[in-house]
Parts: C-alpha cells; sequence; structure tokens
C-alpha cells in the first residue's frame, strides 16, 4: 500500500469505492435473471453493480472478513433474496456449491484487493501507521497471526517469506531483526514491528514507500494464505462459472497478477476478452487515488471441448476498457507495491 493511500485513509475514514465497477460490469453483461458469484464481498459495491445492471439477477457474495459480510448484508439488504452473502473463503466456494447442489453460475467478480476497514482499524495490525497487535489476519476468528508467524519461523524461513512475498531484497536483515527485537521483547506491536523493520534496512523511502511496505504486505499474503487462495479459486473457476460466460479479477500486485495472467493463457479453458490488463480510467484515479494500483482481466471460460465461444466486447461496452490499450503487459519482478481496494 502507498503512503498516499494510507494517508487517505486516515482522512477519510472507512468510505468504500468500488475499484472499476463499470469495467466488471461490462465485462460480465449481466442479463435478466442471471446469477453470479461475488468471490471477495467487502463492502458489496460490485455485487450491487451487478444486481442493479440486470433485472431479476441474483448474487452470492462470499467473504472471509465477518465484519465485511455483515456490512455487506447491510448494503444489499434492498435487493431482499437476491442477494445472498456468505462467510467463507473463497477457496471453498466450489466446496459450498456442489454440497448445497447449485449449479455453475453466470458469472464471477474477485477483487483482491484490502479495504479501508481493514487497513484503518488498529485491531487489525495490517497498517504500519496505526498501532495496533501484529495480527493481520483478514478473518481473526482463526489462524496464524503474523506475530504467531514470526515466533514459530526460523530466520532463514522468515527471510524467505519476505523475500518472496515482498520482494524485500534485504529480506535476511530484516528477518535477523525481527528476531532480535523478539528476543529482546521489543516487538509487541505494529509500530515496534515497523521499528525493527527500519532498523535493518534504514529509515529513507525507496521508490516513494516507507521501508515496512514489503516486509508488512509479506507476512499478511503469507498469515492469510493469499496466494494459495488465489491458485485454489482459479482452478475451481470451470467448476464455478458456466461455460460462455466471464471471470473478472481485479489485483493490486505483480504476484496475484502474474497467477491470473497465466491462468488465463490457458486457451483450453479461457477465451480473454482482452489481451492486456484494464486498468483505472483518469477520472477513476482522480475520484479513487487508492485505485491506482488495480488490473483487471476477464476471460470466457470455454466447454470443455473448447468449441464454446461468445461474442467479444464492441460497441458501447469497449469505451468503458479504454484503459486497456494504455499499459505495457508486462511482468515486473516485484518492484510494485499493494495498494488497497474498495470493494
Amino acid at each position: 500500500m502507498t503512503e498516499a493511500a494510507l494517508r487517505l485513509i486516515e482522512e477519510q475514514g472507512q468510505s468504500h469505492v468500488s475499484v472499476m465497477a463499470r469495467e466488471v460490469v461490462a465485462a460480465i453483461a449481466p442479463r435478466r435473471g442471471d446469477v453470479f458469484v461475488d468471490a471477495t464481498a467487502g463492502a458489496g459495491g460490485h455485487s450491487e453493480a451487478l444486481l442493479e445492471a440486470a433485472s431479476e439477477a441474483r448474487v452470492i457474495a462470499f467473504d472471509r472478513d465477518p465484519l465485511a459480510v455483515t456490512r455487506c448484508r447491510e448494503r444489499l439488504a434492498r435487493f431482499g433474496a437476491r442477494a445472498q452473502v456468505v462467510h467463507l473463503e473463497f477457496a471453498e466456494i466450489e466446496q459450498w456449491m456442489r454440497e448445497r447442489s447449485i449449479p455453475a453460475v453466470a458469472g464471477l467478480v474477485a477483487d483482491l484487493g484490502l479495504s479501508s476497514p481493514q487497513l484503518s482499524e488498529a485491531r487489525r495490525g495490517m497498517s504500519f501507521r496505526i498501532d495496533g497487535p501484529i495480527d493481520m489476519r483478514m478473518d481473526p476468528t482463526r489462524g496464524e497471526t503474523a506475530l504467531d508467524i514470526i515466533e514459530r519461523s526460523s530466520q532463514d524461513e522468515l527471510a524467505d517469506i519476505i523475500y518472496l512475498y515482498g520482494g524485500e531484497r534485504r529480506s535476511r536483515r530484516v528477518a535477523r531483526c525481527l528476531k532480535q527485537a523478539l528476543e529482546n521483547q521489543q516487538l509487541g506491536s505494529t509500530f515496534e514491528l515497523r521499528k525493527a523493520v527500519v532498523r535493518a534496512v534504514g529509515p529513507h523511502r525507496v521508490g516513494g514507500i516507507d521501508p515496512a511496505t514489503k516486509t508488512f504486505q509479506a507476512l499478511r499474503i503469507a498469515v492469510n494464505r493469499e496466494l494459495d487462495q488465489l491458485d485454489a479459486l482459479l482452478e475451481a473457476l470451470p467448476a464455478i462459472v458456466q461455460p460462455g460466460r466471464v471471470a473478472a479479477i481485479i489485483s493490486f500486485h505483480s504476484l496475484e497478477d502474474r497467477k491470473v495472467k497465466q491462468a488465463f493463457l490457458d486457451e483450453s479453458r479461457y477465451e480473454r476478452l482482452f489481451k492486456k490488463p484494464a486498468v483505472p480510467s483518469s477520472l477513476e484515479l482522480d475520484e479513487n487515488p487508492r485505485s491506482r494500483s488495480a488490473k483487471l482481466r476477464a476471460a470466457r471460460l470455454r466447454s470443455p471441448d473448447g468449441t464454446e465461444r461468445s461474442l467479444s466486447l464492441t460497441g458501447s461496452e469497449r469505451p468503458m476498457l479504454a484503459a486497456v490499450d494504455d499499459i505495457e503487459d508486462d511482468d515486473p519482478d516485484l518492484d510494485d507495491t499493494d495498494d488497497e481496494s474498495e470493494a
């Protein structure tokens, strides 16, 4: 996450602005009576956009965060039985649907970013700008905390986590300082975690980001098994989404985007709606600077025999995705920052 984004969160509180909602609706192209899956309900912004786009459409929204589930239910209450919100990790969606004999749906959206409440609530421990416990769990009802991982991991294991998930090239020095702080009982809060990182890498910003950014990102990804979750969702997409309909996934850093890109390159399973990822429009960036790291990839599911085809986006839908051709579809070596979404 960027320094500017965190400052905006502090100034604006827990307000929500859905990232690329118009582009998601254009890609999924809702029809009357369709049923959709929102794999990351958040505050319900993308679910709401889909429900408003087609009469009698229904959405089943999932989120691992109990607070997000509550907030999403409140936002979607006006749709009545057309909206269902479930407390569940998105890696478990296929099994949940299978156990209830729910057939494949007409589209799926997943926004892989963080929400403002997750960053702005001190008890979550996800921000180095707000003092709190070293937790970082999206679902605080289960699983290890970031402090648990620091405590149980060897120094080498911790360095590997920080390097692989955060791209921190000084990961071994950071891991050593974290272990020293733990041994000296100086690792009891997120502020102390940041201080330990600064002792390892220095106080100077590199590329405009706080020196603790990469370490916090790495620990959060490890705590929530974010990449494992994404792998499971991508593997399950052909069972969740009907052939001929679309899965749209918004990512916020290269580790996620690389996985989505590679999955959608499988032409036996997918027909990409556009070669390069869509990015927020200049208008959206002006209104919601926190969306600047977002990349949207969308693909149509093929039938098992590979014969299913539908029309690509044309006409009035295409301007919504005008930003697609304005960026290079590169594969950066972990030099980006993890920005947050507003679900």
